[in-house]
């Protein structure tokens, strides 16, 4: 097959529907079918990229193998299709505009006025093509961000339409995903809102294809007719997207709607029963624990889940890779002091401290790894998390009071953690830290290399500041060892205390790699950790008695 096919999926009457969600299960239904798949983001906000976006904002900022800061939906992606995205898969409103000025500097346009059209669609439309021209894609999934109707999205919405026109018929379609509400008082669904938004659509220029609808109930079949009807859609393309008890029911829902076999259908593409046996394997693992294990999740924006999505969602891999239920338990650690931590950790069976930036919550972060430390429980550090458990150790075990990095403190007298050298020129802050993918050495015998099975490894990173080697030897001799470096630069990327049950901590983001088909080893050790010290107290307790 030579011509690449495009499904973009636009939404309305409001945000936070699944988008994301609907594309992902999508793309699974047409890789499992065989055809190469992939699914990109365009996104209408003006910031180039969510890297300078506190997550209080847009959530977690995902990062792919060759640097990209991304929306979170990408971890989506990654997670049902397993392949990875990388920079042409996320696009926002402010890096089109910046593309669109840069050639306009250059005397690209050749004097012409620069203008949304066609100068900004035209590079939303090469945004759009560049993986399908790539020629490593049968099928190219574009999720627009926001509602229809925004006037963010108005230029996205019409490059949709324009290439529409210019693909032809059977090589672009609309998906619009939608919301029909249920009113209590009145007892039964309402269609209106979608008929407006469709409407709203409609007014672009755009017709949907296909109606996904989110709901609480039923869709019946009275109320699918006259969406049909009323929305310029045959019956068999209004798809229910009933509520699910996990995002990974939404394939099978799918697939028993005939999303995939409408959307073949209008792309003129054959259709057959796609290979679900792995992805129904681990749902079945994941619904039917045998046990169940409590880890507490240490950071600074428990209060927001979106913040820490991919570790959320590694924690799912892993428990049913170990056929355990992973009962998180978020602890802000602004709340942690040296009184309290007894009380708020005492009773997990093992720990995570999470990654962030700035001073907000990190002594309770250092007071929650000290206890942990101290009480042998399970503990995983990640990038912060990595760097706030080699500051406990350098203040409570070395002896180096007041130890600290000197992002939290510039003039600490003891910098166990510091600035990148690389990093020391930098002014600007969006897409300039360590991003990507980089080179890990695993030294034998650690719990690293029995994790991996190697002694090479690739990890995705996300930061300024490092484990200061003028430290390292006097860190090393006080029983914390480094057991995985960076082979270029010597950078420290593990750490780990042998003498402790199971105390890691990374400078990289393991979780940005964790799929449903490949769940992250670092994970699947820890909550195995988690699960052994659970039964190890256990034992202990009922041989006290």
């Amino acid at each position: 097959m030579t011509t690449t096919k495009y499904i973009f999926v636009t939404g309305g009457v409001t945000s936070s529907l699944g988008k994301g969600i609907i594309a992902a299960s999508l793309a699974k239904l047409l890789q499992a079918q065989g055809y190469r798949t992939t699914i990109q983001k365009l996104d209408p906000y003006i910031n180039v990229d969510p890297g300078t976006l506190n997550p209080y904002e847009h959530g977690e900022c995902y990062v792919t193998d060759d640097g990209a800061e991304t929306d979170l939906d990408l971890g989506h992606y990654e997670r049902f299709l397993n392949v990875p995205t990388s920079q042409s898969n996320n696009v926002t409103t402010g890096r089109i505009y910046q593309s669109v000025i840069e050639k306009e500097r250059r005397g690209e346009f050749l004097g012409k006025t620069v203008q949304v059209i066609p100068h900004i669609t035209d590079e939303i439309k090469h945004r759009i093509q560049i993986l399908g021209k790539s020629g490593d894609y049968d099928i190219v999934i574009t999720e627009i961000g926001g509602t229809v109707g925004d006037i963010e999205s108005l230029p996205y919405v019409e490059a949709v339409r324009q290439l529409k026109w210019e693909l032809g018929d059977n090589n672009a379609i609309v998906i619009h995903l939608t919301l029909v509400p249920f009113l209590s008082a009145a007892g039964e669904l309402k269609t209106k809102p979608t008929q407006h938004s469709v409407k709203t659509l409609m007014e672009s220029g755009v017709m949907a294809d296909v109606l996904v609808c989110r709901t609480e109930h039923e869709l019946p079949e009275d109320l699918r007719q006259k969406l049909a009807r009323f929305c310029n859609v045959t019956q068999d393309s209004v798809i229910q997207s009933i509520d699910a008890s996990t995002i990974y029911d939404v394939p099978n829902l799918m697939l028993d709607e005939g999303l995939d076999t409408v959307v073949l259908k209008k792309l003129a593409l054959k259709s057959k029963a796609p290979d679900l046996t792995q992805w129904n394997q681990f749902l079945s693992k994941h619904k039917n624990p045998k046990g169940e294990v409590t880890i507490g999740l240490i950071g600074k924006y428990v209060e927001l889940q979106d913040s820490y999505k991919s570790i959320l969602e590694a924690f799912i891999h892993a428990g049913a890779e170990n056929e355990v239920k992973v009962k998180v338990e978020s602890i802000h650690s602004e709340h942690l002091t040296i009184k309290n931590s007894a009380k708020k950790l005492g009773h997990l069976d093992a720990v995570l401290v999470a990654p962030g930036f700035g001073e907000r919550g990190v002594e309770g972060k250092i007071e929650a790894i000290k206890y942990v430390r101290e009480q042998n429980i399970p503990f995983l550090g990640i990038c912060l998390g990595m760097q706030m458990a080699v500051i406990e150790f350098s203040r409570n075990v070395l002896g180096l009071k007041n130890a600290n990095s000197t992002e939290m403190n510039e003039t600490t007298e003891y910098p166990v953690i510091s600035l990148m050298e690389s990093q020391k020129a930098v002014t600007d802050k969006g897409g300039t830290m360590r991003l990507g993918a980089w080179d890990c050495n695993i030294l034998d015998n650690s719990i690293a290399k029995n994790v991996y099975k190697t002694n090479a490894i690739k990890e995705r990173h996300r930061h300024r500041y490092e484990f200061n080697n003028d430290y390292k030897s006097q860190i090393e001799k006080a029983g914390m060892k480094a057991t995985g470096l960076n082979p270029e630069t010597g950078l420290v990327e593990i750490v780990e205390i042998p003498t402790n049950n199971w105390f890691v901590g990374v400078q990289y983001h393991p979780e940005y790699k964790s799929t449903v088909a490949n769940p992250h080893p670092l994970f699947v050790a820890f909550v195995n950790a988690a699960l052994n010290y659970k039964e190890n107290r256990k034992g202990v307790s009922m041989a006290q008695n």
